[in-house]
């Protein structure tokens, strides 16, 4: 009997060992692929039943209706979110899995990194010493103990963020539409609406899924509403937040710092090296000038844990395809 074949596509060295590794227990022929899954490279799923792909590939209605023509039966992606995937446009064609979740310690504990080097303004210092420069001018912070953090989304990981920023002292208030009240009293923290949160935390976390209701929810309106000198930091999804407001809200010293491990565009960029060529994203190009933003590529989730279960996940549900058994990670359809 012949082995699956699965298509992988967007593969970086790290992710072919893991799978590789992890592969061996499983009648598999994998390809891997270093482009991107998009309308002009899904001619090439022809003679693939299931093809494996990531948070950044463009998944539209074009390359949708090229993998079905060419009899893919299983998308399997191994990321948590699946907001570039035109769902609509499946019409239940194929099915498609994902991993709703690996390692929550990962990203609440990079959070965590990213507030203390944007606070303590570590990464500009680690720059400033390399070049022989001691002068610590400008680098000037402030004590997280009893200062306000907002946390918005209190999901598994905004739960551990919680307990890591309870361990420095601070006042944690969160929104969240659907609050648990047991969970909030559990870890000492309170409730609140959003607007209480903007005008009251000096730091405000974004820890939510990207939903109609939550695109740009960080905008022009709701900054005017926040503390002078209130730090962003963004490890969920890029646009919650308005670029084009954040660069405004920056240059008018309304926010005080901004920590980006994601940003609305990009899947042109992040995973990428970009060193040799220009930067056309002029939003992206702006906020990369700002000596008070730290951006970095969509690196949060990267540790051996949750890649391995990642990895280990993916494996798994397209296992359980085969085997006709119900696809407990299954993305619903439109």
């Amino acid at each position: 009997m012949s082995k699956t074949k699965i298509l992988f596509y967007d593969i970086k060295n790290y992710d072919k060992d893991f799978f590789k590794k992890y592969g061996n227990g499983y009648d598999f022929d994998m390809t891997f692929l270093k482009v991107k899954l998009s309308e002009e490279t899904a001619s090439l799923t022809k003679g693939f039943e299931i093809v494996c792909a990531f948070a950044n590939d463009t998944i539209d209605k074009a390359t949708i209706d090229i993998m079905a023509e060419n009899g893919v039966k299983l998308l399997a992606m191994r990321c948590a979110g699946f907001n570039n995937i035109s769902l609509a446009d499946i019409k239940n064609r194929f099915k498609v899995v994902r991993v709703p979740a690996y390692s929550p310690h990962s990203i609440a504990e990079y959070t965590m990194g990213l507030i203390l080097s944007l606070n303590r303004k570590i990464h500009k210092a680690y720059a400033r010493t390399r070049e022989g420069n001691f002068s610590i001018d400008g680098f000037i912070g402030y004590d997280l103990y009893q200062k306000t953090v907002g946390i918005i989304g209190a999901g598994k990981i905004a739960q551990i963020l919680i307990k890591i920023l309870k361990g420095f002292g601070t006042k944690v208030i969160a929104y969240d539409p659907y609050p648990n009240y047991k969970v909030a009293e559990e870890l000492g923290f309170e409730f609140v609406d959003l607007d209480t949160l903007y005008k009251e935390a000096n730091i405000i976390s974004l820890n939510c899924p990207l939903t109609p209701e939550t695109k740009y929810m960080i905008n022009r309106r709701s900054i005017e509403k926040m503390k002078p000198g209130v730090m962003i930091v963004n490890t969920g999804r890029g646009a919650l937040i308005d670029s084009a407001d954040l660069v405004e809200g920056l240059k008018e010293k309304k926010i005080g710092a901004a920590g980006l491990d994601v940003y609305e565009e990009e899947e042109d960029y992040f995973f990428e090296d970009k060193s040799t060529q220009v930067i056309e994203d002029d939003i992206l190009g702006r906020l990369l000038s700002f000596h008070n933003v730290l951006i970095t590529s969509h690196q949060a989730y990267f540790t051996e844990e949750a890649v391995e279960a990642i990895t280990k996940t993916t494996l798994q549900n397209i296992q359980d395809f085969l085997d006709g058994k119900e696809l407990i990670n299954e993305v619903p359809q439109k």
